[in-house]
């Protein structure tokens, strides 16, 4: 009797947690309750008969750790250009992030998930991590995040808008807190814990498809100033090695932090060489597929063969700068032996990124 008395207790206690790991916890919109980031603007107003958060910036929950579970926020409708929604797994410059833009009601990019790495946000990268959502012009959206170990489910106003099977910041846990900018308001902030991360392994290492080049040699960040490269400094430059996505993929902001981040287009250009080496045993023409983010000068052999501009707005108002690997095609005219690819990757914002191919 003893025993059974004691695995019911024992099952009872853990009964009692995993349904206190699980209710909701609402975090009062009060100056008390959060940190606001640095340069980031906040009022705590009462508004339709609710506290709210009006925000331009980033605001954590003080003292609030988040690995897996729900986040739930109402953000009031705007139609003026804005973002809205959640930041998680924050550690330091690192985290991931979901927003809503509202301006954008019925297009497809009215929503987006991007990682942030070193304080620079990249959802040019990730266009399939984007979704079309028709927002209402007056009233309260309630923008819910479910979190599952390496899988995030978005939803707006209860219905399912986007699904990331794996999430990319490399946290398994951080600070949450919320995203806006050019203003919004939140209200009603709740929060579900459900555990920890259950992976030991997160993100491992994955080859690539056959051609594809999945392995990078790259340079610190520089500042990029146009007309001041100097060839011969490349190959006297520390390099480190980079490993790409499975797409081939590579986010250059996971590895290198910029000289100056975080300030959109505002930010001044920085530059990385990221190179490797293709081994021939004859003289032959290989064909390059490839794309980048934002800018990209291609050196074979010490000789500059291609120069192109694919950041944002750079062709028109509407262009995005998303990166694609058939976007363009260079004929390598390889010699036998071995032969040095350089690409001075050069970027501002949105998306720091390199994808290419060996036909």
């Amino acid at each position: 009797m003893a025993l059974f008395r004691l695995f019911f207790l024992v099952g009872l206690l853990w009964s009692t947690q995993l349904v206190q790991a699980q209710t909701a916890q609402t975090i009062p919109l009060q100056p008390k309750y959060w940190t606001i980031t640095q340069g980031g603007k906040s009022s705590f107003e009462t508004f339709d008969e609710r506290e709210t958060l009006v925000l331009d910036g980033k605001a954590v929950a003080t003292g609030m750790e988040f690995s897996n579970g729900i986040l739930e926020v109402d953000v009031y409708a705007k139609q003026a250009r804005s973002f809205a929604g959640f930041i998680f797994r924050k550690q330091d410059g690192t985290m991931e992030e979901v927003y809503m833009r509202m301006h954008k009601s019925r297009q497809p990019d009215a929503v987006q998930y991007t990682p942030t790495y070193h304080g620079e946000s990249n959802w040019q990268l990730y266009p399939e991590h984007q979704a079309n959502v028709t927002f209402k012009e007056e009233g309260w959206h309630t923008l819910r995040v479910e979190v599952n170990n390496l899988m995030a489910t978005f939803y707006i106003n209860n219905e399912k808008v986007l699904e990331v099977p794996t999430l990319k910041s490399g946290n398994l846990s951080g600070e949450v807190g919320l995203f806006a900018l050019f203003g919004n308001r939140f209200s009603n902030f709740k929060l579900t814990k459900t555990g920890n991360v259950m992976v030991k392994e997160p993100y491992p290492i994955v080859t690539p498809a056959k051609g594809i080049i999945g392995e990078w040699d790259i340079t610190e960040a520089q500042p990029y100033v146009e007309g001041q490269l100097n060839f011969e400094d490349f190959e006297k430059a520390k390099i480190i090695t980079a490993n790409t996505e499975q797409s081939g993929l590579l986010p250059i902001s996971k590895y290198l932090a910029k000289p100056t981040s975080g300030n959109f287009e505002r930010n001044q250009e920085a530059f990385t060489v990221a190179s490797t080496t293709i081994a021939v045993d004859q003289a032959q023409t290989r064909l390059f597929s490839f794309d980048y983010s934002d800018k990209i000068i291609v050196y074979l052999n010490g000789e500059p063969i291609f120069y192109g501009n694919n950041a944002f707005r750079s062709k028109n108002n509407q262009f995005q700068g998303h990166l694609g690997l058939s976007a363009n095609k260079l004929p390598l005219q390889l010699k036998k032996g071995f032969n040095t690819l350089h690409c001075v990757v050069i970027d501002k914002a949105n998306g720091w990124g390199l994808i290419g191919k060996l036909e």
